[in-house]
């Protein structure tokens, strides 16, 4: 009974974890729990999509397929009885699903609904050994030609990271239907024989509705808090007890500063949280004190030094240390075995942080590990706002070329190639960056070109929607016909199936010459890799000094000609 995953960037020799524990962490048993849980949502998708057929849609079949894949994303939930709770709720809304289509489907036609679906549809069991078993039939080896595999697990991965922004939209009260039903349809045909042509094109449009789901999350941030601001963050510490917040939950953000606030208790960013320190609804809150730490893989060493209470509102959680276990808390789509879980917030209510603030008044200060400030804020709505600076500074040739350097750091040594990257890059040369990859080089001196800062932070690897918005803006302004015209170049750091979903969308936008790495996805077949590199011309990281070399004297067309 041994597991195998190869959806993240640590699979083992680039292969896959096929042992008895991955690399994040998770055992074998959590990670058949989560291959029986995609299993099940291929059940529901099916009699969802079917339904549909016959005039029957619900917002609420979309909305748990939604949460459901984000909890198996990597990092994010650990804990197996949080994940046997959603499969046996899919079974319910599975059967519920069938009995409703069978019904409209005999009122439609006089006749009874003859069952000949796919195994998804049908299996049932009721117990964790039942599951177990189950799950050894419908893993990700469970289909044999690998080609045919490798475009599957690509779409499910990109449905995972679309899963993911579209839960976060939702908690905010943005959903579109027509992201669910794409959810549902594509994980339909994972179930069906299809053309590796209309495989592949499945895939494509994965990245359309990527870049449908990011401007809704984007929509549903700005409307609620604010477009982000040009913000120095202090990365000290003060003299009060704190609650450190990680994850990338900006409603658990707010609910946690309101449950705070006059209470002598200072609350820090981790990670993925930073760019929260620049919307103008969260600077009201005179005791959010700054972002404490780095990047999501040191947090082994960080959260220990907190002293503090810790809340994970997302992904990523690592293995959990004695050393500060009594002191986390999981919430949301996040879990971990034996941790304390804030429940779900009840309709019209706020989330119960009550416990996590009465441990915080008992705490110690966090303890200092930095000092000084870093800054960020530039959105596309702030970056817009600058657009005559810019434009001017590339007319006259003091910004060469714009590197996009978004996406998820790890913690191989590899990823210091991020590092070089950024130290070794010309004067000439402006970063823009989302998502955690940013620790690599977000507190390097690299100074400003006529004020503009050399890297622009944008936010969370949620926010990379913002670069898309600031390279189409670009292109309109120089009436450029082709998004590969403009003197921006990709360089692409990945670990989780979110960079996957953003990896799609630049695809979909018909961006090329895509520096990928530190290695490329275990998951992608030579035929498939072949077909991206064929079409998108990827190109895998090599050594900094030689991609810098090929991302500055690219053609830079006619912007800067």
């Amino acid at each position: 009974m041994s597991m195998f995953c190869y959806q993240c960037q640590e699979a083992i020799k680039n292969s896959g974890c096929a042992a008895t524990r991955g690399v994040c962490g998770k055992d074998k048993k959590t990670a058949k729990f989560q291959d029986l849980l995609i299993h099940t949502l291929k059940g529901i998708a099916i009699y969802g999509h079917k339904s549909k057929g016959l005039g029957i849609r619900d917002q609420k079949t979309g909305a748990f397929i939604s949460r459901a894949l984000f909890a198996t994303i990597t990092n994010a939930n650990f804990d197996n009885q949080r994940i046997i709770s959603l499969i046996r709720e899919g079974l319910n809304i599975r059967d519920n699903l069938k009995t409703e289509f069978s019904q409209a489907y005999k009122d439609k036609t006089g006749d009874d609904f003859i069952e000949k679906m796919h195994d998804s549809a049908i299996w049932h069991s009721d117990n964790e050994e039942e599951f177990l078993k189950k799950s050894e039939s419908v893993g990700v080896l469970s289909t044999a030609n690998e080609d045919i595999r490798s475009l599957r697990e690509l779409l499910i991965y990109g449905l995972k990271g679309i899963a993911a922004y579209a839960e976060h939209a939702a908690t905010l009260g943005f959903q579109k239907q027509e992201i669910y039903d794409f959810l549902i349809y594509a994980l339909v045909s994972t179930t069906e024989e299809l053309p590796l042509t209309a495989m592949v094109e499945l895939v494509m449009k994965a990245g359309e509705v990527a870049v449908k789901t990011m401007a809704l999350l984007d929509e549903a941030h700005t409307t609620t808090y604010g477009n982000p601001e040009i913000t120095k963050v202090n990365i000290g510490v003060g003299n009060n007890p704190g609650i450190l917040i990680s994850g990338h939950d900006l409603k658990d953000m707010q609910e946690l500063l309101k449950q705070t606030e006059g209470k002598g208790i200072d609350i820090y960013t981790h990670c993925e949280m930073l760019p929260a320190n620049y919307y103008p609804a969260f600077k009201k809150y005179e005791h959010l004190r700054g972002n404490y730490g780095n990047s999501w893989w040191k947090q082994n060493e960080e959260f220990e030094s907190f002293n503090g209470p810790i809340l994970m509102t997302t992904n990523c959680i690592t293995p959990v240390k004695e050393s500060y276990r009594d002191r986390l808390f999981t919430t949301g789509m996040a879990g971990y075995p034996g941790i304390r879980h804030i429940p779900d917030r009840e309709k019209g209510k706020e989330k119960d942080f009550s416990e996590i603030i009465e441990l915080a008044k008992q705490c110690m200060p966090p303890k200092q590990i930095e000092s000084g400030e870093i800054i960020g804020g530039f959105a596309h709505n702030q970056v817009l706002a600058l657009a005559d600076k810019i434009i001017e500074a590339i007319k006259t040739g003091a910004i060469k070329r714009f590197i996009v350097m978004a996406g998820c750091d790890g913690r191989q040594p590899t990823r210091d190639y991020f590092t070089e990257v950024a130290k070794g890059l010309p004067d000439n040369a402006v970063i823009l960056t989302a998502g955690c990859a940013k620790y690599r080089y977000n507190k390097l001196n690299l100074g400003d070109i006529n004020g503009i800062p050399r890297m622009l932070d944008a936010g969370q690897c949620n926010d990379s929607y913002s670069l898309v918005v600031i390279a189409l803006k670009l292109k309109e302004i120089f009436g450029l016909n082709d998004i590969n015209e403009l003197p921006i170049s990709f360089d692409i750091a990945w670990y989780e199936q979110k960079a996957v979903a953003v990896l799609l969308a630049l695809l979909h936008l018909g961006v090329k010459g895509i520096h990928l790495g530190p290695t490329i996805p275990a998951f992608l077949s030579a035929n498939v890799l072949k077909v991206l590199v064929e079409k998108f011309d990827i190109k895998p990281t090599k050594g900094a000094k030689e991609d810098i070399a090929s991302m500055m004297r690219e053609e830079l067309g006619p912007v800067a000609a």
